[in-house]
């Protein structure tokens, strides 16, 4: 039973909660609640070390001895101790540490991909990764300057999908789409500039889908790299959309 605060596995746990930088430094994460903990499991991550109250170990099925089973180590903690911690409204009572999980794939002509640029807000990238997994997406390119898809808020959002999609990091994007249409792939910027509506695309020999930053879309050099520019037909009198709402009307197209 743990009880502190200080106690040296709460001051980690804490710390990969709230900091991304020390997530990358440690290449660790936390996982909180019984689903997300356990559809991390069903996808082949193993816990580094389970956090549970005596609560939810009688409350919840046969979920929690599989989380608990395949703990490399677990730890009872007081219900106080854990809603100090929590990082959720209503905490379940079950938290794990996993290591990031060192995915790797490659860009197959025919396969469809999301590749996403500069997304800065956690609940929006998680939606998109749902969405992605959702729609059958190949897997999902993200640039160097998104943020963390292993923040609690990323891992909520996406239910789930970030254990079971493929996720590449990219350092240079625009460098590697050219890359990529050197390939005979096509890629897709999304950008309301230049662009024919994607009513008109075929889409049926698959390709990258670039979908760019909240506020300022795509950058220049991302949307000059593409072989085709696309956008979304709006009729009424709103500017843009939510970047997880045009990523859901993107990809549904791709897809």
């Amino acid at each position: 039973m743990i009880t502190s605060r200080d106690n040296d596995i709460i001051k980690d746990a804490v710390k990969l909660i709230n900091s991304s930088r020390y997530r990358r430094k440690t290449s660790r994460f936390v996982c909180e609640g019984l689903r997300l903990c356990s559809d991390a499991v069903i996808s082949g991550v193993r816990p580094s070390v389970l956090l549970y109250t005596d609560e939810a170990s009688k409350k919840y099925d046969d979920r929690f001895d599989r989380i608990l089973t395949d703990s490399q180590r677990s730890f009872e903690i007081s219900i106080e101790l854990y809603k100090k911690i929590s990082d959720t409204v209503e905490p379940q009572g079950v938290m794990c540490i996993f290591d990031i999980p060192d995915i790797k794939f490659d860009v197959k002509p025919g396969g469809k991909y999301a590749a996403l640029e500069n997304i800065q807000d956690p609940s929006n990238m998680g939606t998109i990764l749902r969405t992605a997994e959702a729609l059958g997406i190949d897997g999902v390119i993200l640039s160097g300057g998104c943020c963390d898809i292993y923040s609690p808020k990323t891992l909520r959002g996406s239910m789930g999908a970030v254990f079971r999609l493929p996720v590449l990091i990219c350092d240079d994007l625009p460098g590697f789409v050219s890359e990529l249409n050197s390939r005979g792939i096509s890629t897709y910027a999304s950008t309301p500039h230049d662009a024919g509506s994607i009513r008109d695309v075929d889409f049926s020999c698959g390709g990258v889908m670039l979908i760019g930053n909240e506020g300022n879309g795509l950058s220049d050099e991302a949307i000059n790299a593409c072989s085709h520019r696309v956008k979304i037909p709006m009729r009424g009198r709103a500017e843009s959309l939510n970047a997880a709402a045009a990523a859901a009307i993107l990809l549904y197209s791709l897809s």
